[in-house]
This record gives C-alpha cells, structure tokens and sequence, in this order.
C-alpha cells in the first residue's frame, strides 16, 4: 500500500505523523518505507539525524537521473536506506530537489515515482512525505499513491483548505490516477477540552467526510521527539499520543485496502 500525507499547509504536522505510523507499522512486521520529497528534509532529519543523510542518495539522485540519457540506470532500491528503526527504510530528501524541480517539469517526469514505488514492491508500506505546497514534487506523489491521509490541526483556516484540498485529489484521480482515494482526515493537535476543536470535528463528521480516530493530541513531547530524531512511538511508546500513533497505524493496517500482514 502506498500511502501519501498531504496538505498544502505548513505546520500541521505531516512529518511526524508519517514517521510515526511508518515507524508501527515497521515494528509491527510490515517492511516500511518513508519517501522524502520535501526539500526541507524533516522526515529524513526526523529518522536519520540531521546530519547522517547529507551524502547518501536519495529522492534527488532519484529524479536526477530521469533527466538525462544512461545506457544503465540505477534500480531504485539504490536510493533507499535503513533507518535505525526494525523494518524502517528511507529514501531521503535534500535541497537538491528545489534545484531539480524546474527541469523536471519542464521535461515532464510526473510519472516517474510512480514507476520507480512500482519496482519497490518488497515493501508492505510505503509512506510519502510531500512538501507544503501543491508542486511537482506533490503531484508526483499523488499520482503514485494508492491512499491519501489529509491532516487536519482543528483551526478555521485548515477547515476552509480541507475542501480545496479534496478537490484536488478528485482532480488528480479524475486525470491521472483513478485508484487515487482519500482514506482519511487525521485529525492533529487535538485539544478535547478546548470548544472549537470539538465543533469543527463535530461538523467535518456531520458533513461525512471520512474522519478518522483516535484524534492525535496536542503534546510538547513531539518536540523532544524532533530534537533526538527518534519518532515518539520510539522514544517514549508509553506516552499517551505514543498510544494514539499506534492505534491509528493499527487500524489503517486492518483496512481492506491494506493487504495481508507479513508475519513477524
């Protein structure tokens, strides 16, 4: 299954959600892996360390080598790394892709993640990490995507977006992709207490859209996370939105759609 975070909206949490559903489900026995391709390069930070990733190839060498004519190309499970986390892999990002971007749309290689996660089929999961903005690299994606999980931080604004964004994945299904289909709304930095959060779940779920639970909480533990490049489900498993990753990732490995669980 592949799978694709997305929302055009920065902040709302797209990396740690990635990396901690990825991080379960790699635990859990499902071989996982998490595809960069947000040139800011925090999922890559968040599993490998700031530092760890600079001369591996990755994403960018990926795309790269689309541009140009190779008698001999590398397999793509050449840009993909183990993480120190159990069956957890990684295909990293780098600033190099904002430099790539330009090229590659003009050339018009908005298939060719497609065609490279198609070769990688000895994962169970693959997860996608996309930049906060709708470009190349978010298209790509959503054209390689099986599953899209739009994330949801309970303000005004994110509500107003959240119908913007649904239509761009119908656009994207209609045009490119038709087994393109929203799985769900994460609903993120959930405060239970707090009135507005409760209504605009409350409305977004009267309205049908596919809200999914448990709700992930609002923790400054997600920051320590950040800061070690340990996801949380890995640093502290007992924390209560450790828990609520767990869960969440539990629940979208037993839908339909998911296939079989490898055994551990």
């Amino acid at each position: 299954m592949r799978r694709v975070v997305f929302n055009q909206k920065g902040g709302v949490g797209k990396s740690t959600i990635v990396c901690n559903l990825a991080a379960v489900s790699g635990r859990a026995g499902r071989p996982t892996l998490v595809v960069d391709l947000d040139p800011q390069a925090n999922s890559t930070a968040y599993l490998l360390g700031p530092d760890r990733a600079e001369n591996l190839p990755g994403a960018a060498a990926l795309f790269e080598q689309t541009l140009g004519f190779k008698l001999f190309r590398e397999n793509p499970a050449a840009f993909v790394h183990p993480t120190p986390l159990p069956g957890l892999s990684l295909m990293p990002a780098s600033r190099q892709l904002e430099e790539l971007q330009s090229k590659l749309e003009s050339h018009y290689k908005i298939y060719k993640l497609r065609d490279a996660l198609q070769e990688l089929d000895s994962f169970a999961e693959i997860w996608i990490d996309t930049p906060p903005a709708l470009n190349f690299f978010t298209m790509s994606a959503l054209i390689a995507a099986q599953r899209c999980l739009i994330p949801f931080d309970c303000d005004d604004f994110s509500r107003r977006a959240l119908y913007a964004l649904l239509e761009v994945v119908r656009e994207v299904k209609a045009d490119h992709n038709p087994a393109l289909q929203v799985e769900g709304i994460i609903v993120n930095q959930f405060q239970s207490r707090a009135t507005l959060p409760r209504r605009l779940v409350e409305e977004l779920k009267g309205e049908r859209l596919p809200v999914l639970e448990p709700y992930l909480g609002y923790s400054v533990k997600v920051r320590e996370s950040h800061q070690a490049s340990r996801p949380l489900v890995d640093l502290a498993p007992g924390h209560k939105l450790a828990r609520q990753f767990v869960e969440l990732a539990e629940k979208l490995s037993r839908s339909p759609a998911a296939g079989p669980r490898k055994k551990k």
